[in-house]
């Protein structure tokens, strides 16, 4: 196996010229760099992590905490964080939270334990006070898809309460009057938010909110349609149902087919967060797009920029989301 010394003789550097380069110290010049790394592809030397770690006090890994690691959302998620940290020569850590205070809390020890240079953690359960007590120690912390108070600068969000907003908006543009709503659960903050923003449409149009026309699910096909088969039960009359996210979306259409109920033509649906089979569901699903990709590349960027000092990255905290439309709504003014 090739040593660091091989390597300097070949390149006609110093050792610290080798050491910079596998460090990606910016102080080397693009030429000297060349020669470093041509004479590690010439003998296949492998930098050993752990010297580098000592060396640079860096590990050179964030560790990066999510709900939960199936369903395509939060796999978007991690593969925005992943594809912009690897290009940036750095690698991830990955754990679960499960959206419960002591696996969130485990999780973290456990990321904090792997001498991660930074975290990224989407957290549902924790509180806002333990989150600023976890960002004074000496792990930066940074947050998806939440707004922690005092911390913003750390935070990369979506603006939820549009984003609900939108999706009931455009069922009520169709002529929809009688909307129902199948939200996420409600201590979940994005949830919240969401149906705030269902409530602030109905408002603005002097449609009265009705709580038999409302269902908490849990962000899970199964929740779809256990929602939709509560509101048809009541034998309240709506004509359009607007659910929280996509999985839940798919769940209320499923049920909704199988029990007779043509879609759209008696039933108009929105779903939220535009995840990759909204588009492939039938009818195609009209939804709110969730840029988590692009949130989690947003992320990854703002750990280079603060704790890499890759200065020149432009950051991004708060996004805006959009409707996307489909064929899922019907309009009653046809």
């Amino acid at each position: 196996m090739a040593t660091i010394y091989e390597v300097s003789k070949l390149a006609g550097v110093s050792l610290a010229t080798v050491s910079r380069v596998t460090n990606n110290n910016t102080r080397v010049s693009d030429k000297t760099r060349k020669k470093v790394v041509d004479a590690m592809a010439e003998l296949a030397y492998r930098p050993n992590s752990i010297a580098q770690s000592l060396a640079s006090n860096r590990s050179n890994s964030i560790g990066v905490m999510v709900s939960e690691l199936n369903g395509p959302f939060f796999g978007q998620m991690m593969a925005g964080i992943e594809k912009e940290l690897r290009e940036a020569g750095k690698h991830v850590i990955i754990t679960t939270g499960q959206s419960k205070e002591d696996k969130e809390k485990d999780g973290i020890e456990f990321l904090l334990s792997r001498n991660c240079d930074a975290l990224i953690v989407h957290i549902e359960a924790l509180s806002d006070e333990y989150l600023r007590g976890l960002n004074e120690g000496d792990t930066p912390v940074y947050f998806m898809s939440r707004t922690v108070e005092g911390l913003q600068n750390n935070c990369i969000n979506l603006n939820n309460e549009l984003g609900g907003y939108l999706a009931t908006q455009t069922l009520i543009e169709q002529g929809h009057k009688q909307v129902a709503y199948i939200a996420g659960p409600q201590f979940k903050p994005d949830s919240k938010d969401r149906f705030l923003g269902h409530k602030r449409a109905l408002k603005e149009s002097n449609i009265a909110f009705d709580p038999d026309l409302y269902f908490e699910g849990d962000f899970k096909c199964a929740g779809g349609q256990n929602g939709i088969k509560s509101l048809l039960n009541k034998r309240k009359i709506f004509s359009a149902l607007v659910c929280a996210n996509d999985e839940m979306a798919s769940g209320a259409m499923t049920f909704a087919r199988e029990h007779g109920i043509k879609l759209p033509e008696e039933l108009s649906i929105v779903g939220f967060d535009n995840i990759i089979f909204s588009q492939h569901l039938y009818p195609k699903l009209t939804t709110v797009d969730y840029p988590v990709f692009e949130m989690g590349q947003m992320a990854a960027k703002l750990v280079l920029k603060n704790v890499y000092h890759q200065n020149k990255l432009q950051i991004t905290h708060f996004f805006e989301p959009t409707l996307i439309t489909r064929d899922s709504v019907s309009s009653l003014y046809k």
